[in-house]
Order: structure tokens, then C-alpha cells, then sequence
């Protein structure tokens, strides 16, 4: 069956510019994250949660008790509960940018297995049980490290996993989001959005921008991205409010002025709606977070 984009979100990850990887090491009771798509590869691990329902571009299907999953860019991905009765599900999720390696380095004969696996993450690639076991200790240990040995292990783990006999391409014909990003027109919505979401945005000013209407604008954004206008812009400032949750110890209301939330009972409610819990729960659920520059 396949995947809605009214169901869709661009998550905007808390990944910085100079990051090499970010790693999300936590125990939940059920997954509440969307189906979306982010610009970086991700590595997802999951643990205890028989029956939970995988989402990958358009392939839909029940994990098993190990789970572990690499997206590449841009691809459709989201866990949900499906028939899954635990209430102690282990996810660790790394997310590293697609530039972190160097193409010259890949280019090397030694790391041709590398590159291919990195290619086909296009497609999301789901590893086999006896390999998701051997690595999620290393994931664990992963999560414990920093600086220069934490890449240098995310790396070894990556060669390991890309030399396995066991890797199964999920969406062989991947539904991705290059048929949102690459319209000029959603572009320029993306672009103002980006310089202007910390000020007070008026959909007429997009419009007009566009040299479109109200009612086409909205309806464009509608047809590309699932969501209206306002929608997509409060997903784009939550998105950023997330970030400086898990890596500022800013107050609540100094992190809904500076993404552009004026009110911040509007700013409350549009977080709970977005990510199904407050700003102070979100930064106390994701304590787990790791950065790693």
C-alpha cells in the first residue's frame, strides 16, 4: 500500500552545520513520530517492539524483536505501533549528513562496498537478523562516545554493515521527496521561509511573492506538501524549537519568540499538536540526545 503525503512530514533534525552525527539513544513506550523524510542518512535500531509497523518509501511492514534500518536522504520513513503490545521499546537512531564521507574518499577500491551501500540506502536497506545483533551492542557503545571516537566507531560500524551478505532493499523504486523540493516554486516558498520564520509571515506575502494567489498558493502547497501554508510553516518553526530544546537550556518562552511564536499559549498548543507532547516534556523525552561535532 502506499504512503499518503497528506501523512508526510520534512522533519527539520537538530543536526547543525558542523555536525558529524547525532545519535537519539532512548526507551519509550510507543512510537509518536510521523512518517517524514530529512535530508541526512539515518541509522535506526529498535528493540522490543514485535509487531511495530516499518514505513519505508511506499513498502510497509511488521519488525520483528531486532530491528535495524538505514534510510538514505530524502527517503519516506517512520515507525509506528501497528500491533505492537511492549511498552518498553529501545530505539537508537543515528543521523550523519550524506557529505561526511568525501566522495574522493569513496571513490577508493577499499571502500567500494561503502559507497554502494550508501547508494542503496536510496532504497532503505533492512539487515538481517544475525547482523542487527552483532551491531546493536556497538550502537550502545556508540551512543556512550564522543568527538573523534564516535565517528570513528559510527564508521566501522557502517563498514561492517556494508560487507554484510544480508541486506535487503526495501523500496527498490523509493518514493522520495524530489518531486517536492525540486519545484522553483515551492523552493522560493522554502527560501522566504528560511530568511523570514523568526518574524510574523502573512500568506499574502507569499502569494504575492509568487505572483499567485491566496487560494493557489494554498492550494500548491496542498498538492506538494499535504499541508497549508500556515501548517507547513509552524512544522518548519517546531522544527527548529526542537533543536534548541535538546541543545540550549533557553526557557520555554525565549525558544517560541526566537522561532517566530509570539503567543506562548499558540506556541504550547501548536507543539502538543505537532509532536503529541509539551516543549518541557519533549526536552526531558529527549535527554538521550548526543551531539557530535
Amino acid at each position: 500500500m502506499g504512503l499518503s503525503k497528506n501523512n508526510i512530514q520534512r522533519e527539520i533534525t537538530p543536526l547543525a552545520q558542523g555536525d558529524c552525527l547525532l545519535v537519539f539513544d532512548r526507551v519509550k513506550t510507543h512510537f509518536d513520530f510521523p512518517v517524514h523524510f530529512h535530508p541526512e542518512f539515518e541509522l535506526n535500531f529498535v528493540f522490543n517492539a514485535i509487531d511495530a509497523e516499518r514505513n519505508v518509501g511506499d513498502h510497509k511492514s511488521l519488525i520483528q524483536e531486532y530491528e535495524l534500518v538505514l534510510v538514505g536522504p530524502n527517503v519516506y520513513h517512520g515507525w509506528d505501533n501497528g500491533q505492537c503490545k511492549s511498552d518498553r521499546i529501545h530505539e537508537i537512531t543515528i543521523q550523519f549528513p550524506r557529505d561526511l564521507i568525501h566522495e574522493s574518499l569513496l571513490s577508493r577500491n577499499m571502500m567500494k562496498p561503502l559507497k554502494e551501500m550508501l547508494a542503496n540506502a536510496s532504497a532503505g536497506i533492512l539487515f538481517d537478523d544475525h547482523t542487527t545483533r552483532l551491531i546493536a551492542p556497538r550502537l550502545q557503545e556508540l551512543s556512550q562516545r564522543n568527538g573523534m571516537e564516535a565517528f570513528i566507531e559510527l564508521i566501522s560500524i557502517l563498514n561492517i554493515l556494508s560487507v554484510s551478505e544480508h541486506q535487503k532493499l526495501l523500496c527498490p523504486f523509493p518514493l522520495n521527496s524530489s518531486n517536492v523540493a525540486n519545484s522553483d516554486r515551492i523552493k522560493k516558498v522554502y527560501e522566504y521561509i528560511e530568511r523570514n520564520y523568526q518574524e510574523k509571515i502573512k500568506v499574502e506575502e507569499v502569494a504575492d511573492l509568487l505572483h499567485m494567489t491566496e487560494t493557489t498558493l494554498s492550494r500548491l502547497m496542498r498538492q506538494r506538501t499535504g499541508k497549508s501554508f500556515i501548517d507547513f510553516l509552524n512544522d518548519y518553526r517546531i522544527g527548529f524549537a526542537t533543536r534548541w530544546l535538546t541543545e540550549t537550556n533557553q526557557s520555554v518562552s525565549e525558544i517560541a519568540f526566537r522561532c517566530g511564536f509570539y503567543n506562548i499559549s499558540n506556541f504550547n498548543r501548536i507543539f502538543k499538536k505537532n509532536k503529541g507532547c509539551t516543549p518541557g516534556e519533549y526536552r526531558m523525552n529527549f535527554s538521550g540526545i548526543k551531539r557530535v561535532s
